[in-house]
């Protein structure tokens, strides 16, 4: 009989009211949302040197906007410059603002088991981009950005589903860094308008 296990399951005298709370944070969410900003002007939205390079933040998980799925950053590379190269489980996609240049992508072989193991492939693809196109990134590729232009900067618009990050899967690996990284660099309007110059030519 299924009774028959009773010694074990009916074991414990630890409560907790969990589905309480699940019913009490659905109960609150209009007026949390309330407080949440559907607007956010450009003052709103930091800047970051990051490894990855110069980031201005347009959602974010802590930046307590209505978003609750998707991150979304603009990424300036300074002319003849690059970002830095990194790899992450979730897809991504990047709207060319402005600028012209190239991505390195270098797919991945993925085992998942009770362990999680990647190995990039042999081959490196390069794929040219211009003011106007999607960059698309595939799941758990390596990739990196490059501005051809030595004299104008690029303006990438990065959107990635932050769901990935919430399932436990923010496998987010950097592999270099951009030139331009400096952890001591505190970036606004006008240090951004140093780095927008063409580079100094040796």
């Amino acid at each position: 009989m299924a009774w028959d296990e009773a010694g074990a399951w009916i074991a414990g005298a630890e409560g907790a009211p969990l589905y309480q709370k699940l019913l009490d944070d659905a109960t609150a969410a209009p007026e949390r949302n309330a407080g949440r900003r559907k607007i956010l002007h450009p003052e709103d939205m930091p800047w970051e040197m990051s490894r990855q390079g110069l980031l201005k933040h347009l959602l974010n998980d802590d930046m307590n906007t209505r978003m609750e799925t998707v991150d979304a950053y603009m990424q300036i590379i300074p002319p003849g410059s690059r970002s830095g190269r990194h790899r992450h489980l979730a897809e991504e996609c990047l709207y060319v603002v402005e600028g012209r240049g190239y991505d390195l992508h270098q797919d991945c072989d993925v085992e998942i088991t009770d362990t999680y193991h990647w190995k990039p492939q042999d081959e490196v693809q390069r794929f040219e981009w211009e003011a106007g196109d999607v960059i698309y990134v595939p799941p758990n590729t390596i990739h990196q950005h490059f501005n051809a232009d030595p004299e104008r900067p690029a303006r990438l618009i990065s959107a990635i589903n932050r769901i990935f990050k919430h399932s436990g899967l923010n496998d987010l690996e950097q592999l270099e860094d951009a030139p331009e990284y400096d952890p001591d660099v505190v970036l606004d309007a006008d240090t951004i308008r140093d780095y927008l110059r063409p580079r100094a030519r040796p």
